[in-house]
């Protein structure tokens, strides 16, 4: 475990369900690390690059870290044109690189070939990079256990080694600035894990069990939500349970090739619009932000311009280019209650912690000239909403709080999106993690809420476990924030307190005044006490359940068709409980192949041999030729439910041939369409049959097509009756049991879950 987090003992317990012992003195050799607090007249950036380059004239080996991607970029492009003969000697790291640019970086830096390196997160912990004498960090980390983390990287030869922290404009950066003791004496933030996160959850399963079957009476599964998690995976096919139902297998071989360890989401593919040779990757959500059209984009110290954004191919297309403006994404969203799983009274408001349902859009983005910091104008874009569930905590700004506001002539909505910006950047003061890693929004209105709110979430699909942790220490947030605008020396308003600088309205509105007089008064507000009920928004119907109609069976209808030569042949009557629905099952074999007539989208120029129908209602079967495919069809509109196997393609294009009716405007269960759709693939009607009926098909489409040129009609209805006897059977088997068997590529009978009733 991290020599540097809070908990050890108690990560360790919750990642693996074991008792722990917790060694908490290091071994490590040191020397003595001197600890700068920089408050730069120039600017961090700029700071960094002019320390930078003193380091290296005095041959310091240097690792500077970073809050971004993009600001690591620009960094590594600063300093080497100013680096001179060093230019060659400084490198930028980043997840994103590909791997084996990254391990060039880490080789030549533990060698020290490489003098410096400009990094994120990336090469916080877990890489050996060798030792280092200074360590620069741009903006306070977000933590105490990132802050010691990446000055652990220097010194760990037993020198003396220095940690410069530059502070920038952010809350954390001049809190700490004013208060150094408090980042010295602070102990490291507790780590948080979510292991219900069903996101991350079901990737764990579906590796798990490919690995070895899982039990479903084993400890791992028992809890609600792994329950719910394996309930989706099976209705998905991402799971197979065993035919017995005491084994649960995957679906898949190998699943873990399809899981990103760096996130929860869809990964994009950079690659350049002329060659297509690969650029990188990067998350979906950072793809519509970082990476949208027009979006200037920096890889290893090169400038990109996005050419495209392919969603379909999850694919970003970029040019390569020369330009003086750098691009800043704008965004909206909303938000909708699901769930809320705590809820108390702090100062004079309710607070609340919770499921969400969170609408996020781009769009548009605003260019910037990079030298006088100039914003050249505003482009809209036309991007889909991303929209994911996740963790929250949002708060009521009481009626009487928006009326004294009102009276002071201060502007509200200003008020409550400064409160949501300082809450959000003080955040990490109680919980381990960073502003980047959470979302918020204000609205003077929300329908649930019904009055205004301020919401934070994590920003992680799922949630990480963030917001119910800051929950517990909910007052202490909010006094946080209000001493953080009080306390901060500006008169308007400033990244320092209020402005973010992921804002997706560019900061506007922003009233510090009115967020400090919002924060006053829900303090003086007297206690709620009325109880709050949120109700789903009218578009969330997970609870409606579908009924179906009771009809009586048409008994005393007569059906001028008969089989061949005698009368219908009956059938073994069908449970007393399915009489309700009046179901018909059909087949159809035909007269030519699909190499006949040019392939199988020619399926309506096959002609029929015979189609045999079974009328649920009447327990009987019905033969039909060719020149009665009208009295078929005239049939097939009196059920309720047409019943087949590969019906839709094959049989419904078949008879299109025949008829102007549209086939597909009939109630129809596909069989195969159903198990594909859980699958993933096609299963063939006698693989389901065997595994679920011990029963087989008496022979094949080639061997019907064969009887037709020999003039065999009567075997050739034989074999349709029986496949449709068979597709009948799967049909009420799945009903009864909610899945159908089939032996998977391991040789095990294993369940596809149907959900036909």
């Amino acid at each position: 475990s991290s020599a540097t987090v809070g908990n050890p003992a108690e990560l360790a317990e919750q990642l693996t369900g074991l008792t722990v012992d917790t060694i908490a003195e290091s071994g490590a050799p040191k020397g003595q690390k001197h600890l700068v607090f920089m408050d730069p007249v120039q600017g961090p950036v700029r700071t960094a690059i002019l320390l930078l380059k003193a380091a290296l004239h005095r041959g310091l080996r240097t690792i500077v870290y970073a809050q971004s991607r993009k600001l690591t970029e620009l960094i590594a492009l600063w300093a080497g044109s100013k680096a001179g003969a060093f230019a060659g000697r400084i490198s930028a790291y980043r997840a994103g690189f590909l791997p084996e640019e990254r391990r060039e970086i880490e080789s030549r830096l533990s060698s020290g070939d490489l003098l410096a390196v400009i990094s994120t997160s990336a090469l916080e912990l877990g890489i050996d990079i060798g030792d280092l004498d200074l360590c620069l960090l741009v903006g306070y980390p977000g933590t105490v256990v990132a802050t010691w983390q990446r000055g652990g990287r220097v010194g760990r030869g037993g020198q003396d080694a220095a940690i410069v922290l530059i502070g920038g404009e952010d809350a954390l950066d001049q809190y700490f600035l004013r208060n150094p003791e408090d980042l010295i004496t602070r102990e490291p933030e507790a780590a948080v894990v979510n292991p219900f996160n069903p996101r991350i959850l079901e990737r764990h399963l579906v590796c798990a069990a490919a690995e070895l079957p899982l039990t479903p009476d084993e400890p791992l599964l028992l809890p609600p939500p792994v329950q719910a998690g394996l309930s989706r995976l099976e209705n998905s096919g991402e799971l197979l349970r065993s035919a017995e139902g005491d084994r649960i297998y995957a679906r898949r071989k190998s699943p873990h090739r399809d899981v990103d360890l760096r996130g929860s989401g869809n990964r994009f593919q950079i690659v350049s619009a002329r060659t297509g040779e690969y650029r990188g990757e990067i998350d979906e959500f950072r793809a519509f932000r970082e990476t949208h059209p027009g979006a200037v984009y920096l890889h290893n110290g090169k400038t990109y311009l996005v050419e495209r954004l392919d969603l379909n191919t999850r694919t970003v297309k970029v040019l390569s280019a020369k330009v003086d403006f750098y691009t800043r994404v704008r965004a909206s969203k909303e938000t909708e209650i699901l769930e809320v799983h705590k809820e108390k009274v702090v100062w004079g408001t309710r607070i609340f912690t919770g499921r969400l349902k969170v609408t996020d859009q781009v769009t548009g983005y605003e260019k910037w000239r990079i030298h006088g910091r100039r914003k050249i104008n505003i482009v809209p874009l036309d991007l889909p909403p991303q929209i994911f569930e996740t963790e929250g905590l949002w708060f009521e700004i009481p009626g009487g709080v928006y009326r004294a506001a009102d009276r002071e002539q201060l502007h509200f909505m200003g008020g409550i999106h400064a409160v949501e910006h300082a809450a959000i950047g003080i955040f990490p003061l109680l919980v381990m993690t960073d502003r980047n890693d959470l979302g918020g929004i204000s609205t003077p209105y929300h329908p649930q809420v019904e009055s205004a709110a301020v919401f934070i979430y994590d920003g992680i699909p799922g949630g990480a476990g963030l917001s119910q942790q800051a929950f517990k220490r909910a007052e202490g947030l909010l006094e946080a924030t209000r001493r953080v605008i009080a306390d901060c020396p500006c008169e308007t308003g400033c990244p320092s307190c209020v402005h973010s600088p992921k804002c997706g309205s560019g900061n506007r509105p922003i009233d510090k005044t009115a967020a400090l007089f919002i924060l006053e008064e829900i303090r003086k507000q007297p206690a709620p006490s009325r109880a709050v009920r949120y109700i789903p928004s009218p578009d969330v119907n997970a609870g409606e359940k579908m009924i179906s109609e009771k009809r009586e069976p048409e008994g005393e209808k007569q059906l001028s068709v008969l089989s061949e030569p005698g009368e219908p042949e009956k059938s073994e009557p069908p449970p007393a409980s399915v009489r309700f629905i009046r179901y018909g099952v059909l087949d159809i074999e035909t007269r030519r192949s699909a190499q006949e007539v040019g392939g199988w989208h020619r399926a309506d120029l096959m002609g029929i041999s015979c189609a045999v129908l079974y009328d649920a209602g009447e327990d009987r079967f019905v033969t039909f030729l060719q020149d009665q495919v009208d009295l078929l069809t005239e049939h097939m509109k009196r059920l309720d439910l047409i019943v087949g196997f590969n019906i839709r393609k094959f049989d419904y294009k078949v008879l299109s041939g025949h008829s102007d009716f549209n086939f597909r405007s009939l109630p129809t269960l596909d069989i195969l369409e159903e198990v594909h759709g859980r699958l993933g693939y096609r299963l063939s009607l006698d693989r389901i049959a065997s595994a679920t009926l011990n029963s087989q098909k008496t022979a094949d489409g080639l061997q019907a097509l064969k009887w037709w040129r020999e003039g065999r009609l009567q075997e050739i209805i034989k074999y349709c009756r029986m496949d449709v006897e068979i597709t009948r059977d799967l049909y009420l088997y799945g009903r009864d049991n909610g899945y159908l068997l089939f032996r998977n590529k391991a040789k095990q009978v294993v369940r596809v879950p149907v959900g036909w009733k």
